[in-house]
């Protein structure tokens, strides 16, 4: 019988905060891919499109028209996941089978710039700040309505995503219920906390700093590192150093901190097949629930497709949908991958 060897070896790894497992199968790293390959569009874009319904000036799908906007722009989304009119519902809620309430909430577009062939990682520092400013303000705006339970920040990059539009945005989805990944989370870190009078991610935090083995970018408030549980293949987190627990207590320091991780960060994901890197990213914070949530700790997950290359993305096909998340390069690996990546734009060279 061999000794275990996490690099080649199947093992499970458990993620504490989704009390949940993912199968690491290193091996299988080596094996020939013979599958799918996806189009990767390297189109140059223009600065200004005048059929995109999120560049300045141009009309939307509602027929409402965008103002002359010179930096980061909000507006309701025109097709909203979930509608602010309350609905009467007398039915009782009852434990069976058929299950069912209605959902309240407010779901808003954040486009980051005028410029329709921008996206993060190619925009100055003052321009993040002013995104990262626009969360904040939104957070605040949307947190406060009485019925709001939870706001999520989010960014769908690139069509392999599901991303319709180019123009560099994101949304904001606010809603009454805790979605089921943040309820997920909220039990984890609470449980946590009560066990240990202490925070979740912070302890977590300190011990990946102490082992230096996936981490990809550090400053002096924030890290961006490959989780020990990641399930996809590069995928990141950002967490704050000092307990936060949102977006709405950075210090004008931390904003700018953090605009630099997340630019860095997003250069390198663009620098490893010298595209621009699809993936999804969110903002994971406290509940505007009106209760203090001192075990919660500001972090944002991205969660990029891509495997091999440019054009081989990462499926979860088969097992992953009948058992459980599975990946096959170590998170390690991709930490060391993504770090050796420079700091300055492929573009730029």
């Amino acid at each position: 019988m061999k000794n275990f060897d996490i690099n080649e070896d199947p093992h499970r790894r458990f993620n504490p905060l989704i009390n949940e497992w993912v199968l690491v199968s290193p091996h299988r790293a080596k094996r020939p891919w013979q599958g799918q390959n996806e189009k990767i569009h390297t189109d140059t874009l223009p600065e200004y499109d005048h059929t995109c319904y999120l560049c300045p000036g141009n009309v939307r799908a509602n027929g409402e028209t965008n103002p002359k906007y010179e930096s980061s722009f909000v507006f309701e989304n025109d097709f909203a996941a979930v509608k602010q009119e309350p609905i009467l519902f007398e039915e009782e809620i009852k434990p069976t089978f058929f299950m069912a309430k209605p959902e309240r909430g407010i779901a808003r577009v954040v486009c980051f710039s005028p410029r329709h062939d921008l996206t993060l990682p190619e925009m100055e520092l003052p321009a993040i700040e002013t995104i990262i400013r626009t969360w904040q303000k939104e957070y605040t705006d949307l947190g406060s309505v009485d019925y709001i339970n939870h706001v999520q920040i989010f960014e769908n990059k690139g069509s392999v995503m599901g991303c319709s539009n180019p123009h560099p945005h994101g949304q904001i989805w606010a809603q009454s219920s805790l979605p089921t990944q943040v309820e997920k989370t909220q039990n984890s870190l609470k449980a946590y906390f009560d066990k240990n009078q202490s925070n979740l991610l912070l302890d977590y935090l300190k011990e990946e700093l102490a082992l230096q083995e996936r981490i990809v970018i550090e400053n002096e408030h924030f890290v961006a590192l490959v989780p020990f549980w990641a399930i996809w293949p590069f995928e990141t987190m950002i967490i704050s150093k000092r307990h936060i627990t949102k977006i709405t207590e950075f210090t004008s320091e931390e904003v700018s901190a953090y605009a630099s991780i997340l630019k860095v960060l997003t250069i390198k994901y663009d620098n490893l097949f010298e595209i621009s890197f699809p993936y999804s990213s969110g903002i994971h914070q406290a509940p505007t629930d009106g209760e203090d949530h001192p075990e919660w700790q500001f972090h944002m997950h991205f969660y990029p497709p891509l495997l091999r290359s440019a054009s081989v993305k990462k499926f979860m096909v088969g097992y992953e949908m009948m058992g459980e998340a599975q990946r096959d390069i170590t998170p390690e690996k991709s930490a060391a991958v993504l770090k050796a990546q420079p700091e300055v734009h492929y573009k730029s060279k």
